[in-house]
């Protein structure tokens, strides 16, 4: 799911106040919407006012208000309307592959590849804001929804692991942050590989395939090899 983050300029003719006409339309709340996202992944939500927002979106400060009157309002919408869509299509690689463990965990990590390359914010918003220590998203999304998906998906791992169907050495808790390790953490780095001869041409098809390598073979020999 893309949320637009491109804003032309606000015409200097309309006076700060409500919005009207088409400027109450979708498309500049999805602007308004973008433009936070932006500047979330960017410089973190605590240092983002509602000012800034507006001016990345080309808005007045009204216009921003016209809509959500505090930050965290918007937060709260932005964790209803991208974050939880997000995170729901995350858990159906475990819920589509119940008795496959391999599949499961690869769809997982393709998955995330796909949502991160789709989404440009995500990859540098998740790092600040959810894996680090600390983290706003990671504290109002944990208020929101609980535990109950991460528990859902420890519960298959050690399932899978009392089956004979996963490696018993494998720390079920680690799992997942492994995966965001191998996938999350490189794209959100990307960016400084512009001027690098040896990886600036690795992308997502890259990064996904190196990791589900490294999740199914190992860094062994494959058979034959």
């Amino acid at each position: 799911m893309k949320v637009a983050s491109a804003a032309p300029a606000v015409s200097a003719g309309r006076r700060p106040g409500r919005p009207t006409g088409a400027a109450r339309g979708p498309e500049q709340r999805a602007r308004l919407l973008g433009a936070a996202l932006t500047l979330f992944a960017r410089q973190g939500i605590v240092e983002t006012s509602l000012g800034e927002i507006a001016r990345e979106a080309g808005f007045t400060p009204a216009m921003v208000h016209y809509y959500f009157k505090t930050r965290d309002q918007l937060l709260d919408v932005l964790i209803d309307e991208c974050f939880a869509p997000l995170r729901a299509s995350l858990g159906l690689p475990f819920q589509e592959n119940p008795d496959d463990p391999v599949a499961a965990i690869t769809q997982l990590t393709e998955r995330l590849v796909q949502i991160a390359s789709d989404n440009p914010w995500f990859a540098s918003l998740w790092v600040r804001e959810v894996i680090s220590d600390g983290g706003l998203l990671r504290q109002r999304m944990h208020e929101r929804f609980g535990f109950a998906h991460q528990n859902a998906s420890l519960l298959a791992i050690a399932r899978w692991q009392k089956e004979g169907r996963l490696n018993a050495s494998i720390e079920p808790a680690l799992v997942f942050v492994t995966l965001l390790g191998m996938t999350i953490l490189p794209l959100a780095t990307s960016k400084l590989w512009r001027n690098d001869p040896l990886r600036r041409n690795i992308g997502g098809a890259e990064i996904a395939r190196h990791a589900v390598a490294l999740l199914v073979q190992g860094i062994g020999p494959r058979n034959g090899d």
